[in-house]
């Protein structure tokens, strides 16, 4: 059985720090629908809660505030800066006996990603290549073409469906995305052709 670990900050939410010193966190697109099909699977966070006394401690009750229920095992949240592999190997420490490759960071940052391969783990860049992630599936850069007639908003609607993450928008109608093969696929079925590029680690 896998375990999950998820970044925060430009992964999970976007964080805000009130007037009073309280930390918010407002879950980003799509990841409570990620968390909810998700459901059974052991998850964690691996996050640096910022600097200052008691940070850690605004950070957990911000992510209980953002996210009721959804990390329920203290055992599984580590907080701390990401600048080795150190975090990620008490992250599968923590995980009970599962070994490190059935264990999953989930963060935007590349950097970070490679200090939790280097702990075995195995890595998404988005939420919602977890589940790719844990299947062993590939994620890849992609170029998306967008036909005549067909504008970007209707790409976003068919992205937000499947394993795909759209970003820049370049001048000849081609967007530059993440997918998995299943995101492709959907996409294509749709009308959208894919140029699949590099793999993502």
């Amino acid at each position: 059985m896998s375990v999950l670990f998820f970044d925060i900050g430009a992964t999970l939410a976007d964080a805000r720090l009130e007037p009073d010193g309280a930390l918010t966190l407002r879950p980003r697109p799509r990841v409570a629908a990620v968390l909810d099909s998700l459901a059974g699977v052991r998850m964690g966070i691996v996050s640096d809660p910022g600097p200052g006394e008691g940070a850690a401690e605004r950070a957990a009750a911000a992510l209980a505030g953002a996210f009721p229920g959804r990390f329920a095992d203290a055992g599984l949240v580590h907080w701390g800066v990401k600048d080795g592999r150190g975090p990620f190997d008490l992250a599968v420490a923590s995980a009970g006996g599962v070994p490190a490759d059935a264990c999953v960071f989930v963060g935007e940052d590349a950097r970070e990603r490679a200090f939790a391969r280097e702990a075995g783990m195995r890595t998404a860049p988005h939420p919602v290549f977890a589940a790719a992630a844990m299947e062993g599936r590939p994620v890849f850069s992609v170029r998306i073409g967008l036909p005549d007639g067909r504008e970007p908003a209707e790409l976003d609607a068919v992205a937000a469906t499947t394993e795909a993450v759209p970003g820049r928008t370049l001048p000849d109608r081609l967007v530059l995305a993440t997918a998995s093969a299943l995101g492709a696929g959907v996409l294509e079925s749709a009308g959208f052709p894919v140029d699949r590029q590099e793999r993502v680690d």
